[in-house]
């Protein structure tokens, strides 16, 4: 027993190390401003991910490929890098003043733009933590690149197995059958080390009606690119723009979106009143606000949670455009974000509520000048949450004239990684830490788990860390923090840099009051202690509808009764 507690605590204190030394790698390979993933800085970078293993990347340290992780790694970075040789990361640098139209990865908010055949440029403009990201999917990439190279060459010269001639004679030929398919997929079965079901699923998971063969055209590409490494000498290189390094960490894009809300509030005459700050997605404040009034004919009877279940299918877009109307015509207003931060905002003006338009009740003879302003911002990512809500938080400057913003209460909801429990579940913060130092922020939150009793969800309250990146976590270091005396619940990647913005603003610059009001409250996307619960194992669906409704419920109810 004593041996076994140990080896688990070296493991835990290994996989620290390799997190510490991913970070200080990729803040070097910032500071220089290229590396060559097969040189020594890229070998770092892959030494150090083997050697954390984490959970989200399943088998990346066997042979055999890792295919879960591949299509997490995919949905995240823009289609067609595989083909890349050059891969360059950029400030907004007016790309889109081109004649390039954007690629956006559809799990990740970014610009991204296919210059040619062997490049890539990737906007960044949401701090450090969009980098690492990024940074540590490709290392995933050329990982697995690396082993079906292994697998191809022979003997360790230029000669290939058949599999691998197999496999780039049905890429290449421009007509293509659902037999010679099934034949492409056995001999890339064989290549990777796994079986035709297997490949099988993924192909399906992968192939749109643009590109049936995708999964066997991103094998073929990692395959090409790290054999011609080999063979050629052709080396991939990844490079940071001058332009990148130069702004990083100045708040460009964060300055600019504040000022434009900042500005919107002061013409609309909002600035004044009382500001409720919730960090929220775009949909379930606005629903929680109308949608059961403005959808009683076609729900007379339903409860809300099946009106919100309807809201969040794709099929049901014209429920969703009657709901958006409604609250536009009852003083909602949209921003689309211009600044580059990729942070959308929805302003709602209870004054400006309708009779019986509204399913939350302000008390009886409020005056107009008390009812409050709901301000929603659309997730922020990692860094990019201090900062968004530093800025926002600064007063408006104009005219040599400085206008404070009257923030009562900051609201922050998302999902997280849970430590005991499943998907669905809900977290309460007590604290947050953060992961690698040795900084935490306790605070008082206006939720409490009592709050959300009865629902038939798990819900825990407690501390959370705040991590470098999602996908780095490993069970030791996660089983280390849930039981030791931290008592850690969950993960995320954006409690600290709130907190620290709020504290900072309310503390120290005393840009707003002392005793504004902080409510957070998260639940489980996924369990990276179970396997098989990872966020590689696929989205919550219909899962995430309750819990997140649920939460906005009691931060609305809170609001509305302040």
């Amino acid at each position: 027993m004593i041996a076994t507690e140990v080896k688990q605590t070296t493991r835990a204190q290994e996989s620290t190390n390799a997190i510490e030394r991913l970070y200080i790698t990729m803040r070097h390979l910032l500071n220089r401003g290229f590396y060559k993933p097969s040189g020594v800085s890229g070998n770092a970078l892959r030494s150090a991910l083997l050697l954390l293993r984490p959970e989200i990347y399943g088998t990346i340290a066997e042979d055999k490929a890792e295919l879960n992780g591949l299509i997490y790694v995919l949905e995240r970075l823009p289609e067609g890098i595989e083909e890349c040789r050059f891969i360059n990361l950029t400030s907004d640098e007016g790309f889109s003043k081109s004649h390039l139209k954007a690629i956006v990865p559809p799990k990740r908010r970014r610009n991204c733009y296919r210059i040619d055949d062997e490049q890539m440029n990737i906007e960044i403009t949401r701090g450090r933590s969009d980098i690492y990201d990024i940074l540590t999917h490709l290392t995933f990439l050329f990982i697995e690149s690396g082993k079906i190279c292994k697998r191809v060459l022979v003997d360790g010269g230029s000669a290939t197995i058949r599999d691998w001639d197999k496999l780039t004679e049905f890429v290449l030929s421009e007509e293509k059958n659902d037999d010679d398919r099934e034949v492409a997929l056995i001999h890339a079965a064989n290549i990777l080390g796994r079986t035709f079901d297997e490949v099988g699923d993924i192909q399906n998971k992968l192939k749109t009606p643009e590109d049936p063969d995708r999964f066997l055209n991103v094998i073929y590409w990692l395959g090409k690119l790290a054999l011609e490494e080999e063979t050629t000498g052709n080396k991939r290189t990844i490079t940071f723009s001058p332009l990148l390094r130069e702004r990083l960490g100045h708040h460009l894009h964060g300055e600019k979106w504040a000022q434009t809300i900042k500005q919107t509030l002061k013409e609309k005459g909002l600035l004044e009143r009382p500001l409720h700050i919730i960090s929220a997605n775009m949909h379930s404040v606005m629903n929680s606000l109308f949608a059961k009034k403005a959808l009683a004919k076609e729900f007379p009877e339903s409860n809300s949670l099946k009106i919100y279940e309807a809201l969040s299918s794709e099929k049901n877009k014209k429920l969703n455009e009657k709901v958006k109307n409604v609250a536009e015509k009852n003083g909602m207003i949209f921003m689309d974000d211009k600044s580059g931060t990729n942070i959308d905002i929805q302003i709602f003006d209870t004054a400006k509520f309708g009779k019986d338009t509204c399913c939350y009740e302000l008390p009886e003879n409020m005056p107009q000048e008390q009812k409050p302003v709901i301000f929603v911002m659309d997730y922020a990512f990692g860094e990019q949450a201090y900062e968004t809500i530093d800025e926002l938080l600064k007063p408006l400057e104009e005219d040599g004239e400085k206008y404070f913003l009257t923030v009562d209460s900051l609201s922050i909801m998302g999902k997280a990684g849970i430590l005991e429990g499943g998907k669905g579940d809900l977290m309460i913060p007590s604290a947050h830490i953060f992961e690698g130092t040795a900084d935490n922020y306790p605070f008082n939150n206006e939720l409490s788990a009592s709050d959300f009793e009865g629902n038939g969800l798990k819900v825990l309250e407690g501390t959370m860390v705040t991590v470098l990146g999602t996908s780095l976590q490993n069970k030791d270091v996660l089983k280390f923090f849930h039981e030791s005396t931290w008592n850690v619940i969950g993960l995320e990647m954006e409690g600290v840099h709130y907190q620290k913005a709020i504290q900072s603003a309310s503390r120290i610059r005393k840009s707003i009051k002392k005793d504004v009001k902080v409510r957070y409250a998260y639940y489980a996307s996924d369990n990276p202690l179970e396997t098989g619960s990872t966020l590689a194992s696929g989205g919550l669906g219909t899962t995430g509808v309750k819990p997140t409704y649920l939460i906005t419920d009691r931060i609305l109810k809170q609001i509305f009764n302040s």
